[in-house]
């Protein structure tokens, strides 16, 4: 009997660099590829809306790239472990293999995954394929995570071992006869209501699409970012993130993209970018060793912080949302966020700051709008995000840091490029002007004034946090 491997696709998009392809194909005579939708494991953080969307385009790109090489994609939704047990009774598999994920459910679920299939006689094996380090590697001397980035960061580099980058397969060998698929748009991934039109503008996606952007960000970007990183005005950042995210692209393959030896980059460009790369494996590890984390304060201390209640910062988030605070810096990125599935680094923290600390609306209440809204919202970098604005987290800002979005402005935006391309109605103004807009010039321009003054509320900020630090 022709011996089957199972390949379970997960986040894990592509077909260069993708360890449990690579270790099916080479170690069985057919292949299965497969995706199975299973959004309910992870109960209140099921992928939202901007990366469902993504998601459905992933599925589409990766379907196309499977039919091409001989192996199509199977795609089945419901719990994946019953499945993946009617796929192996469906077709005699003797292995299935995947590529992990570290979400705390999804973790659990794999354990129980893999221990039923190996009770059933079968191979059963996960690789690394979404990180540089496991987040067990990487520990104290008394087996303790770290718990403050900048020494993760140096451990990194200490402990570096060069990567390489495996190729793509040119031909799969695919099962022998035909099994049933339900269809990509069964899923229900795209919205009733087409509000996509910003994100089909801004993002191409797929793997290919991923390695188009990396090699465009190597050639043209990744000298300068650096220096213009944190300028919202240019395109100083990779936007590589969303590819990132869904396994488009491998963080192995943008090293060896970086330095082909696939030994640590030098050169303060490309060592700034690995450093965002640590940065997102430090949120990972620090979601996968406390699990409670996208719903609780690392820092206990914060469970009494005195946040305003819901029934009244009900209108100041609605306005938070759509862009109408009053604060051009702040609405700008929210209506970027809200066109582009997407927000510069820079103004994420800006507004984050502004709603947790000038507004204080709990941090929880951005992570889920965001959460909804980007097509890049990955559950360790965005609770690690929130919790690093507020000052609830690891690493996090001093609690004594508010962010004055006026000079955030003065420093990043010093033209006000961003500004006047999001927020139109301002158009022709700048910094100085936009400070002194008068509630009569707001209005003739259909601007909205501000919701709270800033240095009130900074103080207001301050008296709350010194509440409760000790």
């Amino acid at each position: 009997m022709t011996d089957l491997a199972i390949v379970w696709f997960r986040r894990d998009f592509r077909l260069a660099d993708n360890p449990a392809l690579d270790h099916a194909r080479n170690h069985h005579d057919r292949v299965l590829p497969v995706y199975i939708h299973d959004p309910d494991v992870l109960g209140d953080w099921a992928p939202g809306a901007a990366s469902r969307w993504w998601l459905h385009h992933a599925l589409a790109d990766l379907q196309d790239r499977l039919n091409d090489r001989g192996a199509p994609l199977i795609l089945r939704a419901g719990a994946a472990g019953e499945q993946l047990a009617k796929l192996v009774d469906e077709t005699g598999a003797a292995a299935v293999y995947w590529n992990r994920l570290y979400e705390p459910a999804i973790v659990e679920r794999d354990k129980k995954i893999k221990a039923a299939l190996k009770g059933r006689g079968l191979e059963v094996e996960s690789f690394r394929a979404a990180l540089l380090f496991e987040p067990w590697e990487l520990l104290h001397g008394d087996d303790e995570y770290y718990k403050v980035f900048t020494p993760y960061w140096k451990r990194m580099q200490s402990e570096w071992r060069a990567v390489s980058s495996r190729p793509e397969p040119r031909e799969l060998d695919g099962p022998a006869s035909t099994l049933d698929t339900v269809s990509l748009d069964s899923l229900g991934l795209l919205p009733d209501v087409d509000w996509a039109d910003g994100l089909r503008d801004r993002w191409e996606v797929g793997e290919l699409a991923g390695r188009r952007r990396l090699d465009h960000f190597i050639e043209d970007g990744v000298e300068r970012y650096e220096r213009e990183r944190d300028r919202p005005d240019r395109r100083g950042t990779s936007s590589m993130s969303p590819y990132l995210h869904f396994g488009h692209v491998s963080p192995v393959q943008v090293v060896a993209a970086l330095e082909p030896s696939g030994e640590l980059p030098g050169g303060k460009g490309p060592l700034g970018y690995v450093r965002e790369l640590a940065w997102r494996e430090f949120s990972t590890l620090l979601l996968f060793h406390e699990p409670h984390i996208p719903d609780r304060a690392l820092k206990s201390k914060f469970d009494g912080f005195p946040w305003r209640s819901p029934d009244d910062y009900a209108d100041d988030l609605e306005a938070w949302k759509r862009g109408q605070t009053g604060v051009p810096i702040v609405d700008a990125g929210m209506r970027e966020l809200w066109h582009e599935g997407w927000m510069h680094n820079r103004v994420r923290m800006i507004v984050a700051s502004y709603l947790t600390k000038n507004l204080l609306i709990p941090w929880q209440e951005g992570a889920k709008w965001f959460w909804d809204t980007l097509v890049d919202a990955d559950l360790g970098n965005n609770t690690q995000g929130w919790q690093w604005t507020a000052g609830c987290g690891a690493d996090a800002a001093p609690y004594f840091r508010v962010f004055n979005p006026e000079l955030q402005a003065d420093k990043f935006d010093p033209d006000a490029a961003y500004i006047h391309r999001w927020c139109p109605e301002l158009e022709g103004l700048d910094l100085k002007q936009l400070k002194k807009l008068d509630t009569d010039d707001r209005q003739r321009r259909g601007y909205p004034p501000m919701q709270v003054d800033l240095k009130a509320s900074r103080q207001r900020a301050l008296d709350a946090y010194t509440a409760i630090k000790g």
